[in-house]
């Protein structure tokens, strides 16, 4: 990997007000112990109707989402807040893997969410370059352990419009990721 990993766990962590203790021996390993403080309250009651399948959540869409992600915990939790937020999405945890989504899901794909820098001989910013030849109008996000200044030269990355520096919320991925999105219409949306 990049080596960030840690660096965004333990931002996760801080977010959430929670520790990460370590435990570490010569010659026996280490040992990374995450603690997040319990909710305080009981779980929310339960909706007395259960809304519509492909009704989007505030901050969230039905649109369908490409994530490519090297780091598998990054990768699932990234995941995960999408599809609370009633988006569709296809996971892949390098550049390889994820052209091979982009080819078995042909022009169902709205927007690549992808990390600059991927281990697999296909860093985020080539992946981008490849899907767009094929649908130039692809919404591309981009996100980065590094500042959108050192991770994308020449790309225009600004934050909240088209790069997410990690780590990030949930609700901050969501905000990003929509106005991505409208920013002009999505090419797969188009299509009837």
């Amino acid at each position: 990997g990049t080596g960030l990993g840690l660096a965004t766990v333990y931002g996760i962590v801080e977010q959430h007000h929670g520790w990460i203790e370590v435990d570490s021996h010569v010659g026996q390993g280490t040992s990374f112990h995450v603690h997040l403080p319990r909710l305080a309250t009981g779980p929310a009651p339960l909706p007395s109707a259960r809304p519509a399948e492909t009704a989007p959540r505030p901050g969230g869409g039905t649109e369908t989402v490409l994530v490519a992600e090297d780091e598998p915990g990054l990768l699932s939790v990234t995941s995960r807040i999408l599809k609370r937020a009633g988006y569709r999405v296809l996971e892949a945890a390098d550049g390889q893997a994820a052209l091979a989504l982009w080819r078995q899901h042909a022009g169902v794909v709205d927007l690549l969410l992808t990390d600059l820098v991927m281990s697999g001989g296909l860093s985020g910013r080539q992946l981008a370059e490849q899907l767009q030849l094929e649908q130039p109008r692809l919404k591309v996000l981009y996100m980065s352990g590094h500042s959108e200044e050192v991770a994308g030269r020449g790309l225009g990355l600004r934050e909240g419009v088209n790069f997410l520096q990690k780590p990030f919320a949930s609700a901050h991925l969501l905000a990003t990721l929509r106005a991505c999105l409208d920013s002009q219409p999505a090419a797969a949306s188009q299509v009837s």
